[in-house]
């Protein structure tokens, strides 16, 4: 997958892959997010999180400017079990947003997770992004959602969006729990 650099002289843009990355270390975000305290905008949240298996990023000049990670996640619908692929820690660095790398690296992560195996993706985000994942083709799941955490299960207070992997995959009804930490 390859996405454009518009850079700030106007120069021709240039392509930037993304790539698979070994690993997603504190280090990486704190070079990504210029050491932000609350990079994600989600610290205030009680909830504990869980670690991606897979990263995709974007480097620009051997920094990395962009990432996303997936892992898969048991889910319960309806009181049936079943996996998806949640997709999370989801960022660009701050002085090249809107120039398409979240697009670029959540486009490359989810076609990756359409050889995973699970029906669907899942992911967590705050109200003000649904607008970019519904763009990328995620639909808002419009129920609660339990997650699971230390002291027990919890209402995740972010909007849950799911995404089909395979050809016809339709979200089912029922209520929906997250059987493990979101991610």
């Amino acid at each position: 997958m390859r996405t454009t650099d518009t850079s700030d002289d106007r120069r021709p843009a240039e392509p930037l892959p993304v790539v698979r990355l070994p690993e997603f270390t504190r280090a990486d975000l704190d070079e990504l997010s210029g050491n932000a305290d609350d990079p994600f905008g989600i610290a205030e949240l009680p909830l504990e999180w869980r670690s991606k298996d897979e990263h995709f990023g974007i480097r620009r000049d051997g920094r990395l400017v962009a990432h996303a990670g997936l892992v898969t996640v048991p889910v319960s619908v309806g009181g049936v079990r079943t996996d998806a692929v949640g997709l999370g820690g989801v960022i660009v660095a701050p002085d090249l947003r809107g120039r398409g790398l979240a697009r670029a690296v959540v486009t490359a992560a989810v076609e990756h997770a359409r050889g995973m195996g699970p029906r669907f993706g899942l992911l967590f985000c705050l109200p003000d992004r649904v607008p970019l994942y519904e763009r990328l083709g995620w639909r808002v799941l419009e129920r609660e959602v339990l997650v699971e955490q230390p002291g027990g299960p919890a209402v995740m207070p972010l909007r849950c969006m799911w995404t089909p992997l395979r050809e016809g995959a339709h979200w089912p009804p029922g209520p929906v729990r997250l059987l493990s930490l979101p991610m």
